[in-house]
């Protein structure tokens, strides 16, 4: 086929697509009109569950606090959390990445629904990042010797709690290496706190709002 043949063509079916509306796929990904961004009225206000209240919870459906972090793994009722398409599980300093069934379905539940907020809202996707998760007693009173806001009696050591953090996000690249439309920290916090006020409201955990830790501090229930 000659090259002018082929040029008739395409103007043929660009025609085509004018006559009925179609539109050019956009291959950049630009968000498409970000809408309905409203967030919380106030962090503090909309998760305010003390250390108190998720201990409670924490104690009713977790395990009984280990010693060591090696022992995380013989603790039956414990499920291995991984970094999987919807959140990221950041460098455990202090803590071993295993949960309760509870908690881990949480997890995977609060990063879907972040995701699938962002699209809903005509946002490029984002993954949480969960920056803590179940602690041994000694992670737990090692990190009370540098951190003045880490508890004895953390809900930490029960397999039942887990920190995502407010400030840092995993931005999801395209598979076809399109340049991406950053969505600003600020802008995803909101988004993920409406995320978080919905499944408190349905019972499913705690939330504490941690400003200086950078985090949400979430217990299930």
């Amino acid at each position: 086929m000659k090259i002018t043949q082929i040029s008739s063509i395409i103007i043929l079916m660009s025609g085509i697509c004018l006559l009925c509306g179609c539109k050019e796929k956009d291959m950049s990904m630009i968000m498409n009109e970000p809408h309905n961004i409203r967030g919380v009225i106030s962090y503090q206000r909309d998760f305010p569950d003390d250390n108190d209240t998720q201990l409670s919870a924490a104690r009713a459906i977790g395990v009984k606090p280990f010693k060591n972090a090696e022992d995380a793994v013989n603790i039956k009722q414990f499920q291995l959390i991984e970094s999987n398409e919807h959140y990221k599980l950041d460098r455990l300093t202090h803590s071993v990445p295993y949960m309760v069934p509870q908690a881990a379905k949480l997890i995977e539940d609060i990063g879907a629904n972040f995701l699938d907020s962002l699209s809903n809202k005509g946002l490029n996707p984002y993954r949480i990042v969960i920056t803590s998760a179940t602690r041994s007693m000694e992670q737990q009173q090692q990190l009370s010797k540098s951190n003045i806001n880490a508890t004895a009696n953390s809900t930490h050591c029960y397999g039942t709690t887990f920190d995502v953090s407010w400030k840092t996000f995993e931005q999801v690249l395209d598979k076809d290496g399109r340049p991406m439309q950053e969505v600003s920290p600020d802008t995803l916090k909101m988004v993920l706190s409406e995320v978080l006020r919905d499944v408190r409201l349905a019972k499913r955990c705690y939330i504490k709002y941690e400003r200086k830790q950078g985090c949400f501090h979430i217990t299930a229930r």
